[in-house]
């Protein structure tokens, strides 16, 4: 039997507002009163969102999230950096982590509709403003560096606080902001360091041992930095040097993985902790399995791991995807379950409960101030169209109906990748449920988008209409809505028929027990593509642009032609084996 593969692929939506996100690291991890005195100072800016805070009791310290508009993160950050100087004193300051100032790092991350380097203007001027009115100096790391050497941040806090004086008056390491001297403000505060960088992400794997030498030598194989070389006995022969005096390193495994081994006290166990800043070349689970690898030569195991942070939802997603892939298991089910997955077999849930609505960051940042249509139980969309509201309609459902119709090719799709007897062939059918999700996904925005554009008909016929400047303005808008409330249809009646290739495809090869379903996916389908042109033909008439409708119309006949024989010949295959 001839594979048959999936070939198109559903329209998308839009993009979102332009956000950056700063993750700042506070040295204080066990006094809340102080930590949520600077998290206070964060939220009292408009326009920013906390969406994380995490403090560790061992390290001493806290690590904070927020997002939002470049100029409001900035001056969140900026009052959060004031208050941690007023309530932290560094000359006191024990933890296990590396640090020198009460804001020891104050990184910027572009996340939507901004550049690298528009983020490193945002936080050169925000160190710049640290230093002049707060009187702390600093240091300028990643992208924002002043020069090569300062790109690493453990180059630029090396000697951590207890250097600083040493360090402010070394003509080499002067700050790039901020006093040369070690001022009483300086001597409580300690300094920064500001970046604008890449996504990193905080990761711990957690050992079932308390040997922090067990677990350094395990971070030292991996991270990027390696381990120090030695002439003749790797652990107690003599250190290479190099020309210039300093410690050769022989290369880990793995390029843009910073890592160290440490114990915390906290849950009497050693953990590997790295900082992974290469996240487009180096897996989270490349990191894990290394993980398991090298510390299974040691006679030791990994019982599981943390992240400190949030986490982007696709590393997530990738994650479960590849532990599914391992099993040979269809990857084309619902992001909530291959999130579960990815929990599972990272063990993130080891020591402390893993809440994927708070720590991914696309969850965090949804802000859905009426219940979306697509979120409501069958009986609460059933009874909301049957209201006395306009809306939901015919629109709105015609998505829904297309959604069950993807939904069950995928379902079939799923059956036939880890049907008994098939187990070559779940990789092909895994790559049509994966198709079908992406349908599936699209046609559920889609209910919500339909009848957002019926609302934006009705906004627009409210407007005013007192002048002739309103009124001209009024009916621009009639028709900018108009045409939106044409093209939302149309693109369901497009997802719809395209989804129906995935439905053949399944009444062809996949699970015959399943056969059924797909028939039944098919009339779905169909029947959406139907209703959604209707929705398309009764706006027509309130539009202008007529050679704009015709051309539209034409599409959506077409639409409807191809998909009436998509459904016959689905129909006839379904019935032949039945």
């Amino acid at each position: 039997m001839n594979k048959i593969q999936p070939t198109k692929t559903p329209p998308s939506g839009g993009r979102g507002a332009s956000l950056i996100e700063c993750v700042p690291n506070f040295s204080e991890g066990n006094n809340m009163q102080i930590i949520n005195q600077i998290t206070d100072e964060i939220k009292s800016v408009d326009g920013v969102k906390l969406i994380d805070v995490d403090p560790g009791k061992a390290t001493n310290r806290t690590v904070v999230t927020f997002v939002g508009e470049p100029n409001a993160v900035c001056e969140a950050a900026f009052r959060a950096v004031k208050k941690a100087a007023e309530l932290i004193d560094m000359s006191k300051h024990h933890g296990e982590h590396p640090r020198f100032g009460a804001t020891d790092v104050l990184p910027l991350i572009p996340i939507k509709n901004i550049t690298m380097d528009e983020t490193v203007e945002y936080a050169r001027k925000l160190g710049k403003r640290i230093g002049d009115e707060l009187g702390i100096p600093g240091y300028f790391y990643e992208f924002a560096c002043t020069e090569e050497k300062r790109r690493n941040l453990a180059a630029c806090r090396a000697g951590e606080y207890e250097g600083l004086p040493k360090k402010l008056t070394n003509p080499e390491w002067k700050p790039d902001f901020g006093p040369v001297e070690f001022t009483e403000i300086v001597r409580k505060a300690g300094a920064v360091a500001v970046s604008a960088r890449n996504l990193l992400i905080a990761y711990n794997v957690n050992l079932n041992t308390t040997s922090t030498r067990w677990a350094n030598s395990i971070a030292f194989d991996i991270r990027e930095k390696g381990r120090i070389k030695r002439e003749g006995n790797p652990l107690t022969g003599k250190i290479v040097k190099d020309a210039d005096g300093n410690s050769v390193y022989t290369p880990g495994l793995l390029k843009g993985v910073k890592g160290i081994g440490w114990y915390i006290e906290e849950y009497g166990i050693a953990q590997l902790s790295f900082n992974i800043t290469d996240t487009t070349t180096v897996p989270l689970h490349q990191v894990f399995e290394l993980a398991c690898e090298r510390a299974a030569v040691r006679g030791i195991r990994v019982t599981g791991s943390e992240l400190v942070g949030m986490i982007p939802l696709q590393i997530m997603l990738d994650t479960g995807r590849y532990f599914l892939k391992k099993q040979h298991r269809s990857t084309g089910i619902s992001d909530e379950e291959i999130i579960k997955i990815a929990v599972k077999s990272l063990g993130l849930d080891d020591l402390t409960p893993f809440d994927p609505k708070k720590k991914i960051i696309e969850y965090q940042l949804e802000n859905h101030t009426e219940k979306r249509l697509a979120d409501m139980t069958i009986t609460e969309f059933a009874n909301e169209t049957a209201s006395e509201s306009p809306a939901p309609g015919g629109g709105s459902v015609s998505a829904c109906m297309g959604a069950l119709g993807a939904a069950l090719g995928t379902m079939v799709a799923n059956l036939s990748a880890h049907k008994k007897g098939w187990d070559d062939r779940w990789e092909e059918f895994s790559d049509w449920a994966e198709k079908g999700k992406q349908y599936h996904n699209r046609l559920l925005a889609l209910i919500d988008e339909d009848t957002q554009a019926f609302n934006g008909i009705m906004t627009a016929f409210g407007l005013p209409k007192n002048t002739e400047e309103e009124k001209q303005i009024r009916h621009a808008a009639i028709q900018s809505a108009t045409k939106n409330a044409m093209e939302i249809p149309f693109q369901v009646m497009q997802t719809a028929y395209g989804a129906m290739e995935m439905i053949k495809a399944m009444a062809e090869i996949g699970n015959p027990n399943s056969v059924s379903d797909a028939g039944v996916g098919a009339l779905a389908l169909r029947a959406a593509v139907m209703g959604a042109g209707l929705n398309v033909k009764i706006n027509a008439s309130g539009l202008d642009d007529k050679i704009y409708v015709a051309e539209l119309l034409a599409k959506a006949d077409e639409l409807e032609q191809k998909a009436d024989e998509m459904e016959k010949a689905i129909l006839e295959i379904v019935k032949g084996k039945l």
